[in-house]
């Protein structure tokens, strides 16, 4: 009886993260699950027995609906070009950070972190000034050099490059500051090593600082790849999905469907086959990094 209580101890640890866990995650899963498979709407929530199965109904619209569609698209254009952009420049920052020794780089940890923490709806004001095609900042340098106004939030591509932009450039600091953990997690003896064989500062950057941090390199690609697949608070604050759906992101479209329009069926199938789509770039990610360790 004793060895019984002994072993249940680090459940009861654990029971709260569990319980937290399931109230919050797995069984709101299932039940946007089982409402993807009805016409569920507001007269639904106030009717219930107005709720009508309609078996696969909503993910067959889906794949005809080109609003959808085109959000897939956006969604991974941000993921292509924004991913690798906000990983090299973390990793940029976090090298030149972790490198210098002036107390100045100190107060730079907090300014390139500031963005992080910073409200979103706050970001969003400051930036549409900055992108402002008539009296915007950037529009006036680019004047000073002889280009014209760029249309920084009105063409459909220009809006999506810029809307990856201000991303980036909030994304930076957290994925910065996992950087710099395992920058210093890095044993001295390796770089005394390398000094003894005469190795130069870029031979020990290639040969040891960048191979010790692929377990940091992978941890943050697999957190910011999701991040970017559920890609919504810039295009809902900055352009709520325009011009012409051209910065719509899949958390947007589902947004609009459910909150806007009401359709929480629809959005809960919308939403599922976005989950589908993290869990299978997640899997490959495990994939190659399991790969990459038997080489190893």
């Amino acid at each position: 009886m004793e060895d019984v209580k002994k072993s249940a101890v680090p459940y009861l640890f654990i029971m709260p993260a569990i319980v937290l866990l399931i109230v919050f995650s797995i069984i709101p899963i299932v039940i946007s699950l089982v409402i993807s498979f009805t016409d569920l709407d507001l007269r639904g929530l106030a009717n219930w027995s107005s709720i009508r199965f309609n078996a696969g109904n909503n993910f067959a619209v889906l794949l005809d609906d080109g609003v959808f569609l085109q959000s897939i698209l956006n969604t991974f254009f941000y993921v292509i070009i924004g991913v690798p952009l906000v990983i090299l420049c973390a990793l940029t920052v976090a090298l030149l950070l972790n490198f210098a020794t002036s107390k100045l780089f100190s107060v730079f940890r907090v300014v390139y972190y500031m963005p992080s923490i910073t409200n979103i709806v706050a970001i969003a004001v400051v930036w549409g000034f900055l992108y402002n095609q008539d009296y915007g900042l950037f529009n006036t340098l680019l004047g000073y050099v002889g280009i014209g106004d760029v249309p920084w939030l009105e063409d459909p591509l220009i809006a999506k490059l810029s809307l990856i932009l201000l991303a980036v450039w909030k994304g930076i600091g957290i994925n910065m500051i996992i950087f710099l953990a395992a920058l210093q997690a890095i044993p001295s003896r390796y770089y005394e090593a390398a000094d003894i064989d005469g190795a130069s500062r870029w031979q020990k950057l290639f040969y040891i600082t960048i191979p010790s941090l692929r377990y940091a390199t992978f941890f943050v690609t697999v957190t910011t790849l999701i991040g970017w697949l559920q890609f919504f608070e810039e295009p809902f604050v900055m352009t709520e999905g325009g011009p012409l759906d051209g910065t719509l992101s899949m958390a947007l479209f589902i947004y609009q469907e459910g909150f806007q329009y009401s359709q929480f069926g629809y959005a809960a199938a919308a939403s599922f086959v976005l989950f589908i789509f993290i869990i299978i770039m997640t899997l490959i990610q495990f994939k190659f990094r399991q790969s990459e360790d038997e080489v190893r």
